[in-house]
């Protein structure tokens, strides 16, 4: 998915009890318990973030209810869509804090920081069966980017069996 512009995005909002941080040292297992706990499977934080080139404690967001980190975004980069584009990676939020909100606002903060590094635009890639995610990004301004001859009927099917709308 496709976000042309990072010029129009709006405050962060949390709810009460609610704040939002970038990732500390320590707190590899949180990462790693929120990813897992949003995907069902298992995620090495040294070799899912560490290791990639764009690693940077300051990329990497948090969403904490009171001290505990619950939901995560990460303000990447990929050279394949040019130097210019943001990459959002790794969303994730625990289960027991959906429906709040906070899978947007945390990816917000990624967005956020890509704006103020002086990126034009965002992408990210998802799964067509992860309909609240995509609800999300589509919430965000995201829209769909095909890539391959066989997503323009799997997004006309994802939009009519899921009612979705897609902003101009």
């Amino acid at each position: 998915m496709y976000r042309p512009n990072l010029t129009d995005l709006p405050a962060i909002r949390l709810p009460e009890g609610y704040s939002c941080r970038t990732f500390q040292p320590g707190d590899e297992a949180a990462w790693e318990s929120i990813i897992f706990q949003s995907f069902q499977w298992k995620s090495d934080f040294r070799k899912q973030m560490e290791e990639d080139e764009y690693y940077n404690l300051g990329k990497i967001f948090f969403i904490c209810y009171g001290d505990t980190p619950i939901a995560t975004a990460s303000a990447w980069h990929r050279p394949a869509w040019g130097r210019h584009v943001g990459y959002l990676h790794m969303v994730g939020i625990i289960p027991d804090h959906g429906g709040k909100g906070l899978g947007l606002q945390v990816s917000l903060a990624a967005l956020h920081h890509m704006a103020n590094s002086g990126k034009e635009a965002s992408i990210l890639e998802t799964d067509d069966f992860r309909i609240p995610a995509i609800k999300t990004y589509l919430r965000l301004g995201y829209k769909p980017l095909l890539i391959h001859e066989n997503q323009a009927e799997r997004w006309k099917d994802l939009i009519t069996a899921n009612d979705l709308r897609i902003n101009d």
